[in-house]
């Protein structure tokens, strides 16, 4: 998030009166990554210095893999604004799939080409990526853990990211996956930027996701010429290298472009404390700047477990139609405005201008429920990915994977008319 680190897994790793010497302490190659161009301005100048055991580009011509459900295609693709919900998606129990080839992409729309656009995928795995490494050339991936907790070796350091936290694994860093057994989650990728904390205004300085929570790897490195094979994601197709050395043999490294996890208990919420629904972007986790300023290519947003005490309101989400796309997941429990039937696991997406709500259920126990202070959302964890683009969804997401309710409209059907010209 900017800040700029210096971690090393042996003492005086690096030079201290330049980055490039003639040569790097204990024979280590000096590698820089960039993640913004040379001339951006400094508070968005993105880069960190890698010093390896060998160079990245000591490795044999790409060859490209066949991708049939994961990739940045959308043209041609079914289009419906139909309000959608997914049931669960299936986690593999058969023959070993790993993190890549667990990628299933969902919708998005953009194009990684010109630096501009989003998608959304969800992953089923359940087993390691043991002796293969990918990298994303097209942009910044934040993962969201549903089920089963990820091991994530990158080229900085180890992470363990469980439900109920998320990462950010930023463009062209190499990590690899590991499980303990049957894993789920959910990806939001984004082209052309990087994620940021949002703006507080008038919140102040402190609220919502704090920098502090934000943890970054310790140098970690593995010296040793096991073949590994190295899978990189480029404008939107897969591509594989072989190489006779690890990935991860970063033995030290400084700058202020690495990965990092948070965890989302550590956020602290705001809420309306006196009358009416505040806006759902008071739970803003992270933001991915968009073109128009105050509009983002994609918020990550959370809806944690909180206190309700407004008076004379109806406390649940309101009836909308917004100008942006709203991609949901639930990571765990029931989500109030759709208790038992929005599952752990699955998704929904209300597209641009398509109205959604509260179900019927909701809406007559909230209309009656006794308004005083309540407990809202204990036991449960569900998420956002709000995006300006209007969202086209991929045939595997639309029919392939058969896990669309094609009867999730009917939630709707059973609101009555209230209306009463003569009751005040």
């Amino acid at each position: 998030l900017g800040t700029s680190l210096l971690q090393s897994a042996c003492p005086a790793h690096s030079p201290r009166d330049r980055t490039t010497p003639t040569r790097c302490p204990y024979g280590l190659y000096a590698e820089q990554l960039s993640g913004a161009a040379f001339t951006a301005p400094r508070h968005t100048n993105l880069r960190t210095w890698l010093y390896r055991v060998q160079p990245s580009v000591k490795h044999q011509p790409y060859e490209a893999l066949e991708s049939v459900h994961h990739g940045n295609h959308f043209e041609g693709t079914p289009v419906t604004p139909q309000q959608l919900r997914w049931n669960p998606f299936d986690i593999p129990t058969g023959t070993g799939v790993d993190f890549v080839k667990g990628i299933h992409t969902v919708c998005g729309a953009g194009d990684p080409c010109t630096r501009y656009g989003a998608a959304i995928h969800v992953y089923m795995c359940n087993t390691n990526m043991s002796n293969k490494a990918f990298y994303n050339s097209d942009g910044d991936l934040l993962i969201v853990p549903q089920q089963g907790t990820l091991h994530i070796t990158t080229e900085m350091g180890r992470m363990e990211v469980a439900p109920d936290e998320m990462c950010v694994i930023q463009q062209g860093i190499r990590f690899k996956v590991d499980v303990s057994g049957a894993s789920r989650g959910y990806i939001l990728e984004v082209w052309g930027n990087h994620f940021v904390l949002p703006n507080l205004g008038p919140i102040g300085a402190n609220g919502l996701a704090n920098p502090r929570d934000f943890l970054t790897p310790v140098s970690w490195y593995e010296d040793n010429e096991t073949p590994y094979e190295v899978v990189a994601k480029f404008q939107g197709k897969l591509f594989a290298v072989k190489q006779d050395h690890s990935p991860f043999d970063v033995v030290a490294w400084h700058g202020n472009y690495a990965p990092y996890k948070y965890n989302f208990k550590n956020f602290m919420v705001i809420n309306a404390t006196s009358f009416d629904h505040a806006d759902p972007s008071i739970f803003t986790v992270l933001t991915c700047p968009g073109a128009i300023e105050g509009t983002a290519l994609c918020d990550f947003v959370i809806f944690p477990p909180r206190w309700a005490v407004q008076d004379k309101t109806f406390r649940p989400p309101y009836y909308h139609r917004n100008c942006m796309s709203e991609f949901m997941g639930l990571i765990f429990g029931q989500y109030e405005a759709k208790e038992g039937e929005f599952l752990p696991g699955g998704a929904s997406l209300h597209s641009i201008m398509t109205p959604h709500g509260p179900d019927a259920k909701c809406f007559q126990g909230a209309s009656e429920a006794e308004l005083r202070p309540v407990r809202v959302a204990d036991g449960t964890q569900s998420f956002m990915f709000e995006s300006s683009l209007s969202l086209k969804t991929t045939k595997w997401g639309l029919k392939t994977c058969k896990k669309v309710d094609e009867e999730y409209w009917r939630c709707w059907q059973d609101l009555p008319k209230l209306f009463n010209p003569n009751r005040k």
